[in-house]
């Protein structure tokens, strides 16, 4: 069994996967700390080339948008994203800074990324707030230690994970379907920082988990819970939507 956080609550830089295999697979997704490190790479190249923070970002959400036009098969084929990604950026600010600017024009407008509604599977057995407070707390404990034997069994066999990036953050783009695959994505995007904590927090009305890199907001997990197992996970890491959370205004 992996070392636990203790007092610091600082998420293990390796996680330990025993009993799960294909760590590395390209379905695992990324750990969390490495694509905010991605998007502040894109942003920064975008600003020195216009000069603006409204302009970067808005480069920066179109070739987001652009990563995620392809195919699951190409985006599979690109051996290094990030090379992929500030290339895209390079060719969109120079033709953007090729283009005449609209008099009076605040900047360029921002793709809108269209919301994707999924439903979410029925809860099957009645739980009670404790019930689902224990379960929580029992996956933080699992996610905070990085241990997959401690978090599988608080699983569902047929869990599914939704990962909601705005299209800004390089997440997993389809629903991750089954316990294994959702422990790995779990542990896969909590890797490899030693200043990210977890902890427990009201969300949406429920018991839920917030994770912070160093005193900001970057990711919020909701879990449905039946009986002693989480049957779904929502992870929002889209940072519009985590706007509030770290302007001190919690929903």
């Amino acid at each position: 069994m992996c070392d636990k956080w203790g007092e610091q609550n600082t998420v293990s830089q390796t996680a330990c996967l025993s009993g799960l295999s294909h760590v590395n697979r390209v379905d695992d997704g990324s750990p969390l700390a490495d694509l905010l490190d991605e998007r502040r790479h894109l942003v920064a190249l975008a600003h020195r080339m216009l000069g603006s923070a409204d302009d970067a970002e808005s480069a920066v959400d179109e070739c987001y948008r652009r990563w995620y036009a392809l195919s699951d098969g190409e985006r599979e084929r690109i051996p290094v994203p990030l090379t992929w990604l500030t290339a895209g950026v390079d060719r969109i600010c120079r033709v953007r800074r090729a283009l005449p600017h609209p008099e009076g024009a605040a900047g360029a407008v921002r793709p809108t990324v269209p919301n994707v509604i999924v439903a979410r599977p029925g809860v099957a057995e009645p739980t009670t707030l404790r019930q689902h407070d224990a379960v929580v707390h029992a996956v933080r404990r699992a996610l905070v230690a990085a241990d997959a034997d401690l978090l599988l069994p608080l699983l569902a066999p047929d869990a599914t994970a939704f990962f909601d990036g705005g299209g800004k953050i390089r997440t997993l783009v389809a629903p991750v379907h089954g316990r294994d695959r959702v422990a790995r994505g779990l542990l896969r995007l909590l890797d490899r920082s030693p200043h990210t904590t977890l902890a427990a927090h009201s969300v949406n009305g429920r018991t839920g988990l917030v994770v912070r890199h160093g005193r900001r907001v970057v990711a919020v997990l909701s879990l449905d819970v039946s009986g002693a197992e989480a049957v779904g996970v929502w992870v929002v890491v889209n940072p519009d939507k985590l706007r509030s959370w770290n302007a001190g205004h919690r929903p």
